[in-house]
């Protein structure tokens, strides 16, 4: 095991304590439970003890010899960032229809012509294991250089059961083999195959039957995902796979109301979803039943911003009592970026949040997006030694500098796996 490691006089220190029991709303948002130069003190993979740097050198100073001394003055510390929505594990890229968007041809055009999720799901479904691994182990290594110590992985680029297990196996390995945490999401309702466009009930059934209890049976995967969208699945079809989910032990989530109104939002909260994604059509009744039934909204600016849409109106969410999470969606198509800190900064200049509220999306909230909230999200004893260190000397300053990767150093369990900015 490692040397403890004390980090020690940060300028301020998030902890974002208290809201691990459950997922954070309203104005709760904007309580961060900031410490004022701060102390942590991490052992055996878990955050020990947390104050000011004087109540920890009372308790600690006899120990100083034994520790790795991390010096944060003039630094933030936040509890290491966690992306809820990703789709992490696929091959090839998708630059050619960026420029047929700006050219104005739309997301859904693309796609019913080939492209979009099909022309990945085609790169794919040819490449090896390993291929899939060394070019998504490429992209972690840049979500932990970003800070982000937890991420959310789908399938969805496989469509057949041979190739969603792929995808599933190459998460489950990364996972094993990589500083970041992988949790594993079964999307096998990403899109309907060529080969069932004229009888997508088919395909249904073949999600239902066959995929679902495999994943399930080789336990490869926590949640159950569809995209519930007109062209896609629709809210009939959505329910039948959540449900079948549930019945083989995968808690539901849903790609919902993303390009139009759809009653996502309102199946969400019917049928108890953890969360509800996208969400930049959502009407007024699906957020105030979300709100009802305790479903997270996973908001997704980067992908609004990319396809150059409005973004969800994250500020009428909160509102209305709805947790917020947001995440990257990382995905060749509509969001090719690893950077939650510029999610975070899109979030207050797309979305109407405050920098305290992104900072608790991306943290505690995104936790509970993925029912990790007892193990990380915040800086607390008994939880995970996961922290990330900003060169800012406050959260509003990490929001104001935008578009810019500020982190210095991150801990994965207790361990300094990036120092100065640089993979250790």
């Amino acid at each position: 095991m490692y040397r403890p490691v004390w980090i020690r006089h940060a300028s301020q220190l998030v902890t974002l304590a208290g809201g691990s029991s459950s997922p954070v709303v309203g104005e709760g948002m904007n309580e961060l439970a900031i410490i004022e130069d701060g102390s942590v003190w991490l052992e055996n993979g878990r955050i020990a003890n947390v104050g000011t740097d004087a109540e920890l050198e009372e308790i600690y100073r006899t120990r100083s010899e034994e520790a790795d001394i991390i010096d944060a003055t003039g630094r933030l510390v936040t509890p290491g960032l966690i992306d809820p929505h990703t789709h992490l594990v696929h091959a090839g890229t998708r630059e050619n229809e960026f420029n047929m968007r700006l050219n104005g041809a739309t997301y859904m055009e693309i796609m019913n012509n080939g492209g979009g999720i099909h022309a990945t799901t085609a790169a794919t479904q040819k490449a090896s294991h390993e291929q899939l691994y060394l070019e998504s182990k490429k992209r972690l290594d840049l979500f932990l250089l970003h800070g982000v110590t937890t991420v959310e992985a789908k399938s969805g680029y496989g469509l057949t059961l041979e190739d969603e297990i792929k995808q599933l196996e190459v998460a489950k390995q990364l996972d094993e083999e990589h500083p970041v945490d992988l949790v594993s999401t079964f999307m096998g309702a990403h899109a309907v195959p060529k080969k069932y466009r004229d009888n997508p009930d088919a395909f249904v059934d073949v999600v239902i039957q066959e995929m679902i209890p495999e994943v399930a049976r080789r336990k490869l995967a926590v949640f159950n995902d569809v995209f519930c969208e007109r062209g896609v699945f629709t809210p009939e079809q959505s329910r039948r796979i959540l449900e079948a989910g549930v019945e083989h032990g995968l808690l539901p989530k849903i790609h919902a109301d993303e390009i139009e109104p759809y009653e996502g939002a309102e199946l969400a909260a019917e049928i108890g979803a953890v969360s509800a994604d996208h969400l930049l059509r959502a009407s007024d009744t699906g957020i105030e039943r979300m709100a009802e039934a305790g479903v997270i909204a996973v908001l997704l600016p980067g992908t609004a911003f990319f396809l150059m849409a409005e973004s969800a109106n994250g500020r009428k969410m909160i509102d209305a009592g709805v947790a917020v999470a947001i995440s990257t969606d990382c995905n060749p198509g509509s969001s090719p970026t690893v950077s939650m800190p510029l999610i975070m900064n899109l979030g207050c200049l797309k979305m109407g949040m405050t920098p305290a509220e992104v900072l608790t999306a991306a943290t505690i909230n995104a936790a509970h997006a993925i029912k990790r909230a007892h193990e990380i999200g915040s800086i607390e004893a008994g939880k995970l030694a996961d922290i990330t260190i900003f060169d800012v000397p406050d959260f509003m300053t990490l929001q104001y500098r935008y578009g810019v990767n500020h982190v210095h150093t991150v801990i994965k369990k207790g361990a300094v796996v990036v120092a100065e900015g640089a993979l250790v």
